[in-house]
């Protein structure tokens, strides 16, 4: 959705999202918010009469939404779905904004649990609700792709985990190197929970 598409209040809490990925909660201003959003400094009040604080929990729960609506469109973009096709995709995601536009933003996320998970306990909480938001579709793709069911929650996880390392890691070293080769190495063993799922050959069968 364009930004001249979105209401004022939308427009500003997608503008929260893009400036605390870039710049983080701390310097990101309310004023700042408006101005990127384009909308009037009296509507701040209007629509967050809790502040920044509800603005940046707000920011925040929209990028959990935003990361979990992706995994649809990442395994309707896979001919033949598999974990490691998924799991690049999610990476791709961040390879191709790093080559084309440079490493000046991760995720806002992140940045706001750095900035905020010792400090305002209501980030916190929307920052564990937006990964736990995004893990979900995640284990559900995997389950659908049978990855047994007691492994597909972990192995969201530990998606999750190793790109969001991944990213920081690219912004330091201002290379794509630590993403791909999460992506590589990481590909194989998710895949293999595929195979490790599948009944052994000559093995007991249900109702045998």
């Amino acid at each position: 959705m364009a930004m001249t598409e979105r209401g004022p209040r939308e427009r500003m809490v997608f503008s929260a999202a893009q400036l605390i990925r870039r710049d983080g909660v701390d310097a990101t201003g309310m004023r700042d918010v408006a101005a990127h959003a384009e909308a009037p400094r009296g509507s701040l009040q209007h629509y967050f009469p809790g502040g920044k604080e509800q603005l940046v929990n707000e920011a925040v729960a929209w990028a959990g939404r935003y990361a979990s609506k992706r995994v649809a469109l990442f395994m309707a973009g896979m001919a033949e779905p598999t974990p490691a096709g998924l799991f690049a995709a999610m990476v791709r995601q961040w390879t191709d904004e790093y080559e084309t536009l440079g490493f000046a933003s991760g995720c806002p996320v992140a940045a706001a649990t750095v900035a905020c998970a010792e400090s305002t306990e209501s980030t916190r909480r929307s920052a564990a609700e937006a990964f736990a938001g995004w893990a979900a579709p995640i284990a559900q793709a995997l389950t659908d792709m049978d990855v047994p069911a007691p492994r597909a929650e972990p192995l969201a996880t530990l998606m999750i985990s190793a790109l969001e390392g991944a990213i920081l890691m690219a912004r330091a070293e201002r290379d794509v190197r630590p993403l791909v080769t999460v992506a590589r190495e990481l590909g194989p063993m998710l895949d293999q929970a595929v195979r490790d799922g599948e009944p052994k050959r000559g093995g007991p069968r249900d109702g045998a």
